[in-house]
């Protein structure tokens, strides 16, 4: 029996795919990305998951299960003491310390605002707003690293973070959570915020790869 989470991501799997297999993605595995790129990849991204984290802490807050507890305090803290310390460390990397955060791209900063609006719903439409970026990240950091990780070693590293059992275990986890919350809320405004999210890694990719180019301002 195909599972609810598994069941968003067939539906979906055009935009899935496009997520997975984007073309800095792709550079990013075979250490042809600029660093530059990466940079500006990353000024956007350590803003994105300071509202990112919230979201999560808001969707914390609307759960009274300790096992949905626990997954989701294991989800945070995999943001909030993994991946923006690596985030700021690759971007100290990449150009130095940071003077003050750079301002989100509109399309950084509407993603932050679907995550953030959909954690205030129920626990089923959070997960499912959350879910495209945590899943997506660990399938591209698993596919990297089987296709061999690059000679640059800040691409291999950045692989790396995504691409263990530990961050595949958190994965299921996650998802299964979902799949275990899903029963009394309506599907569609589960696969709308699924699918939103989805698209959304997309345009974030787009929007690090042109580095802002085709962004309003």
């Amino acid at each position: 029996m195909t599972s609810e989470s598994q069941r968003l991501r067939e539906r979906g799997a055009q935009h899935w795919e496009a997520a997975v297999t984007h073309p800095m993605v792709r550079e990013i595995g075979d250490g042809t990305l600029p660093h530059e790129t990466f940079r500006f990849y990353f000024e956007q991204n350590v803003e994105y998951l300071h509202d990112y984290a919230r979201a999560v802490a808001l969707t914390i807050a609307g759960v009274t299960e300790h096992a949905a507890q626990a997954v989701l305090t294991r989800f945070l803290a995999q943001i909030v003491e993994v991946e923006i310390p690596a985030n700021l460390d690759f971007l100290e990397t990449l150009g130095g310390q940071r003077v003050r955060p750079a301002p989100l791209l509109p399309t950084a900063y509407a993603y932050t605002r679907h995550v953030l609006d959909a954690a205030r719903a129920d626990t089923a439409v959070a997960l499912a707003a959350l879910l495209p970026c945590q899943w997506s990240y660990g399938e591209i950091g698993r596919r990297l690293l089987a296709d061999g990780p690059p000679a640059d070693p800040i691409y291999a590293r950045w692989i790396g973070l995504f691409a263990g059992d530990g961050y595949g275990e958190l994965v299921g986890a996650s998802t299964d959570l979902l799949d275990n919350t899903c029963a009394r809320t309506d599907p569609g405004r589960i696969e709308a915020a699924f699918d939103r999210s989805t698209r959304y890694e997309i345009a974030f990719w787009e929007m690090a790869y042109t580095r802002g180019a085709a962004e309003p301002r």
